[in-house]
């Protein structure tokens, strides 16, 4: 043994060859934690005090390579300050440094992730060979900030410019093939050949047959571009990453510029130009919101893969009440993920209508080569449509999403109960109807619960399951693990009108309504909205939710939160609704609709909607964006605040990713409460006072005050 810590160790093999192997104790996965950095350090201490070493061969003891950084500790590195966050990239790329600079070739056998740092070890390895079921890639960018351990410089060096331009602004997952094809790798094999060939091509190495010197020099020298391949190449390149990654995201752009101001470098000066870069990202409020929506999304699915483990049994079976767009989904998400359901409804045309739509969205995966068509014949064969509840007696769970009416829900779900075992779990799909309500109709109420789905079913992430008065432990857990197995992100919430994400949603849209009443043009109002983050501004959300739909909520709303829900004006959205003009269902709401070329429906102004709003709409005004971005997004901060203090959601980070998955709040804004710590609350407090006059949807909640008094923030 040469060298061991709890990180990795260093053995001499036969042939003089020396084996770095990463094993990070008590982890499931290799990563490059500080403890890991400095491991790193002492073992190429250890290897360059050996005498007669030939080569050396880079494994790993997980079923992944290495996943990078550990993100954990990136929160107080960045809070640190410029100079902090650069001796943080600095250990490291001493490191990579002086594993490139061995005085004996190097290859890395790639077994699983190499993501991150873990792939930037592996660009300082002279030689790669990757496993067929193995994936790389430098998905930095995602988190804001720039690869900081020399990607930014090696790639570009090996498989060329505009390939790793894109790799890098795009973060993307490299599978082997690709990455072979693109010259990052030299060889591929499967897991079990990968050892072998590793050290095949090592000793090839070794003996002179394979050019590592040559290599070397490659990635420490200037890129070979002259000024006019450069300057085209980059301008392009440039272009292509701002269109595509927009004005709040700088980290792609950023990326693409600090390969541009290092192309004439060698390794040591380029490298000090990426730390910069990396520095210049990192302390800035888009990083910092897209590292703590990833290390929510941990905390996150750290929770429901507690909850799954105290579920009573594994989901085998399950079947689905309603079979129209969203019962159609559920049963394509339930199937397609491996889950057999029964798909039940009262006539032939919904289960037509439920299998039309998996059939749809299935044909769509086989068209894009995501699938075969045997394999969707095999998903469409695991939906069995229904007219009776013949079958409903052998399922672990079924999800009633029949018409938003709790009287008929009452109905449906007394007559579900009868037909399945007594330990079954009965879940309602209901978007604002009280689950403690509804479970007054159920003689096994601690066997029922709220399963939330968010449409279109096989594209919203999220899925909020609802804790009734009367829910059980066991009713959660087995509802959460069905979640889990459809590939959907569970957030567990008590019950209360709205639940969550409509409880705060439609004081959003009151803030919208009343702005319209006070003279606001509406499409001025969604392009302000859209251009602060949102995907789609508040009159275009209320079209694709559908407005009849989100009259009907308002009504239930209002009902459950009277003193700031209960609006004393008639709404642009219910002339809409009055004038069945329902949105993008029918093709008319507060826009037209019109389909493309592909179908897909298009929005257009309408002057229509401008005569009819105009009894409710006050005189014409200017609101300036700053003030339409408060009235807007104070109800709903507001509103967030009270569900954590009353308790409805659990932690300030489920709250903003049930945010993110379910209703598309700008990520690189990190969800309702990072922004309310961003902006800080005095501000907040400030524009409370501005508008208090609008209603009591834009006063602080106690807790707010509290927090405000003693200097906190929600993280």
């Amino acid at each position: 043994m040469i060298y061991q810590s709890d990180a990795l160790t260093v053995t001499r093999l036969e042939g003089d060859i020396a084996e770095l192997h990463f094993d990070l104790k008590g982890e499931s996965v290799n990563k490059f934690d500080q403890a890991t950095v400095n491991s790193l350090t002492e073992a190429l201490d250890a290897l360059e005090a050996q005498s007669g070493l030939r080569g050396l061969l880079v494994t790993s003891g997980k079923p992944v390579f290495i996943v990078g950084a550990d993100i954990t500790e990136f929160t107080g590195i960045f809070g640190a300050g410029a100079e902090e966050i650069q001796g943080f990239t600095a250990a490291n790329n001493a490191n990579l440094n002086r594993l490139q600079d061995l005085p004996f070739p190097s290859c890395v056998a790639i077994n699983g992730f190499a993501l991150g740092g873990g792939f930037e070890i592996c660009l300082a390895c002279d030689f790669r060979v990757m496993s067929t079921a193995a994936k790389v890639g430098l998905p930095e960018t995602k988190l804001g900030i720039l690869p900081g351990w020399g990607g930014t410089v090696r790639l570009p060096r090996i498989i060329g410019v505009d390939e790793a331009a894109t790799w890098i602004a795009g973060a993307t997952e490299q599978r082997a093939d690709k990455a072979l094809k693109a010259g990052a790798v030299d060889a591929v094999a499967s897991p079990e050949e990968l050892r072998a060939v590793a050290l095949a091509t090592l000793e090839h190495a070794m003996a002179g047959k394979l050019d590592y010197t040559g290599r070397r020099k490659a990635k420490s020298s200037p890129l070979p571009l002259n000024d006019t391949e450069a300057m085209m190449a980059f301008f392009t390149m440039k272009s292509m990453v701002g269109q595509q990654a927009g004005k709040n995201y700088p980290a792609p752009v950023k990326a693409v510029d600090v390969i541009e101001k290092a192309r004439g470098m060698g390794l040591v000066d380029a490298l000090k130009v990426e730390a910069e870069g990396f520095a210049e990202l990192a302390v800035t409020p888009v990083a910092s919101a897209l590292v703590g929506v990833f290390l929510s999304d941990q905390l996150l699915g750290k929770k429901a893969r507690d909850w799954e483990k105290q579920a009573d049994r594994k989901i085998g079976r399950a079947a689905v009440l309603g079979a129209g767009i969203m019962g159609g989904g559920i049963a394509y998400q339930s199937a397609y993920r491996g889950v057999p359901i029964l798909m039940k409804d009262i006539n032939q045309d919904g289960l037509d209508l439920g299998l039309s739509e998996a059939n749809k969205l299935l044909s769509k995966r086989v068209d894009r080569g995501q699938m075969t068509a045997t394999q969707m014949g095999d998903v469409l064969n695991s939906i069995d449509p229904t007219l009776t509840y013949t079958g409903f007696d052998t399922v672990d769970i079924v999800v009633e999403a029949v018409v938003e009416n709790a009287k008929v829900k009452h109905a449906v779900l007394a007559e579900t109960e009868q037909q399945i075992g007594e330990d079954t779990i009965l879940a309602s799909n209901t978007s604002t109807i009280s689950i403690t309500r509804l479970a007054e109709a159920l003689q096994r109420p601690e066997n029922f619960c709220g399963m939330h789905f968010f449409n279109p079913v096989h594209a919203m992430p999220l899925v909020e399951v609802i804790r009734g008065e009367k829910t059980s432990d066991r009713a959660v857990a087995r509802t959460v693990a069905y979640a889990n197995k459809m590939g959907k992100k569970a957030v567990v919430v008590k019950d209360c009108p709205g639940f969550l994400v409509n409880r705060v949603l439609f004081p959003y849209f009151d803030g919208f309504s009343k702005l319209v009443r006070d003279g606001a043009d509406f499409q001025a109002v969604d392009k302000v909205m859209e251009r602060w983050g949102w995907p789609m501004g508040p009159a275009y959300l209320m079209d694709v939710v559908g407005i009849d739909t989100g009259v009907h909520a308002a009504e239930v709303m209002a009902e459950g939160f009277p003193d700031r829900m209960q609006l004393d004006f008639k709404t642009a959205t219910e002339v809409m609704f009055e004038n069945k003009r329902y949105g993008q269902k029918n093709g008319k709401g507060f826009y037209d609709y019109v389909p493309d070329k592909r179908g897909k429906p298009k929005k257009t102004a309408s002057e229509e909607v401008y005569r009819l709003i105009a009894p409710v709409e006050g005189e014409r005004t200017e609101f300036s964006r700053e003030d339409i971005i408060a009235r807007m997004m104070l109800p709903m901060a507001t509103e967030m605040a009270r569900c954590l203090e009353e308790g409805i959601v659990g932690t300030p980070a489920e709250a903003d990713l049930a945010l993110l998955y379910g209703l598309g709040f700008p990520p690189f804004r990190g969800g309702i409460f990072r922004w309310m710590d961003t902006v800080g609350l005095e501000f907040i407090a400030e524009a409370s006072k501005q508008f208090a006059h609008l209603g009591k949807s834009y006063e602080l909640t106690d807790g707010m005050q509290a927090m405000l008094a003693d200097g906190k923030t929600y993280y």
